[in-house]
C-alpha cells in the first residue's frame, strides 16, 4: 500500500466497482456520504437453473456488463472520469474470475486517468457499510458479518483494524439459507424465500440442532443444521413452512449464543452492528436488536440496499481510506481468499478461507 498526501477535503468522489460474486455493481460516492449514482445488475436468472452461482457464468456476465454500467453511472451523475478523485474495486475475497474482471477494469481506469487505485477487501466493504448510512456510528463496534460466503464476529477498531473473534468452521449462514431453499424447492436466491415461507410456519415444529451452542469454542457451524433440514424434509412428516421457520429460529439461536460468547472474551463495545446479505432478514435483525438492548449496546444495521453485495459500500471503503492517504499499486493481485484479520488464530475446518 502506498501513501498519498493526506487530505481533509470532505467533497472527494470515489468510483466503486463490485464483482466478487453474482452482482455486477458500480457506484459513485462522495466523502460526505452522498451516493451520487449507482447501478446493480443481478445474475439471478443466469444462475437460477443451477440452484447456485456458477463461477464461469458469473465471470462472463461481469465482463459483458461492467463497461456499459460504468458509462451509465457516469451519465446518471452527469460526470466524467476527470471528476473522480479515486477508483476503488473489490480485490477479494470472492470468485476469482469475477474479482479479476472488476479489479483489472479499475486498474485500467486509474492508469488512464492518473487517479489512485484502491484495492478493497470485500469484507471491509461490508464492515464499514453501516458508517455510510449512519454518520453517528463511531469506532469501535462489534460486527456480526453474515453473508453467503462468510459468518464472522469482528471487533472493528478503526479503518483497516479488525480483530476476529469468531468465524465459521464449515458453512456460512447465507449458504445454509440457500441450501435450505434448494431442499424445499424454493429456488435461488434462497434467503428471502426461506424468510417469506417461515412467516406462515411454526418455529417450534421441527426439532433441529443448534450446532456449537453452549460450546467453549467461539466459532459457528451450520453444516449439521443443513443436514438436519434435509432429513426433516425427506421424512415427509413436516410442512415446508414449519421446516423453514424452525431452521430460521435455529439459526437465530446460534447467532445469539455465539455473540454472547464473543462478548465474554472482550470488553463490551458501545455498539453491535450487523452487515452482509443475511442482515436483510427482518427476524434476525429483531433478535439482534433485542440482544443489543439486553447488553446495553446500541444496535446499527445498514439499509437493506447496502446489505447485499453493492458498489456503494466499496466506494465508501475508498472514501474512508482517502483522507488517510492510502492507495494501492497497479500490480496488486486479485485474491480468492483475504482475511480481514490475518493475525487471527487458524481455525479447524473450512472457516480458514475467511
Amino acid at each position: 500500500m502506498s501513501e498519498l498526501p493526506p487530505t481533509s477535503d470532505r467533497s472527494k468522489i470515489v468510483l466503486g466497482i463490485e464483482s466478487s460474486c453474482d452482482e455486477t455493481a458500480v457506484a459513485l460516492v462522495r466523502t460526505d456520504r452522498t451516493i451520487l449514482a449507482e447501478r446493480i445488475a443481478s445474475q439471478e436468472a443466469e444462475h437460477a437453473p443451477y440452484g447456485g452461482v456458477v463461477p464461469e457464468i458469473a465471470a462472463r456476465a461481469h465482463a459483458e456488463r461492467l463497461a456499459p454500467m460504468l458509462e451509465a453511472v457516469m451519465d446518471d451523475a452527469g460526470m466524467s472520469l476527470e471528476d473522480v478523485d479515486a477508483i476503488a474495486a473489490t480485490a477479494g475475497p470472492g470468485l476469482i474470475g469475477g474479482v479479476m474482471v472488476g479489479l483489472v477494469s479499475a486498474k485500467a481506469l486509474a492508469m488512464a486517468s492518473g487517479k489512485p487505485l484502491m484495492a478493497i477487501n470485500h469484507l471491509e466493504g461490508h464492515a464499514l457499510s453501516p458508517r455510510l448510512a449512519n454518520p453517528e456510528l463511531e469506532f469501535p463496534y462489534l460486527l456480526l458479518l453474515v453473508s453467503g460466503g462468510h459468518c464472522q464476529i469482528l471487533l472493528v477498531e478503526a479503518v483497516g483494524e479488525y480483530r476476529r473473534l469468531a468465524t465459521t468452521i464449515d458453512d456460512a449462514l447465507g449458504e445454509a439459507f440457500d441450501k435450505t431453499a434448494k431442499i424445499l424447492g424454493l429456488g435461488y436466491p434462497g434467503g428471502p424465500k426461506v424468510e417469506k415461507l417461515a412467516l406462515s410456519g411454526d418455529p417450534k415444529a421441527v426439532a433441529l440442532p443448534r450446532p456449537l451452542k453452549g460450546s467453549k469454542e467461539p466459532h459457528f457451524s451450520f453444516a449439521g443444521l443443513k443436514s438436519a433440514v434435509l432429513r426433516a424434509h425427506e421424512s415427509g412428516k413436516y410442512r415446508p413452512e414449519d421446516i423453514a421457520a424452525s431452521f430460521q429460529q435455529a439459526a437465530i439461536d446460534c447467532l445469539i449464543d455465539r455473540l454472547g460468547h464473543a462478548l465474554s472474551r472482550t470488553e463490551v463495545p458501545p455498539a453491535l452492528v450487523v452487515a452482509g446479505g443475511v442482515a436483510a432478514n427482518t427476524r434476525i435483525r429483531a433478535a439482534l436488536e433485542a440482544f443489543a438492548e439486553t447488553h446495553q449496546m446500541r444496535f446499527a444495521a445498514p439499509p437493506l440496499a447496502l446489505c447485499t453485495d453493492n458498489a456503494a459500500m466499496i466506494a465508501w471503503a475508498g472514501c474512508e481510506r482517502l483522507p488517510l492517504g492510502q492507495s494501492d499499486p497497479f500490480d496488486f493481485k486479485a485474491r480468492p481468499r483475504w482475511p480481514l484479520d490475518p493475525e487471527a488464530d487458524t481455525v479447524r475446518g473450512a472457516g480458514v478461507k475467511a
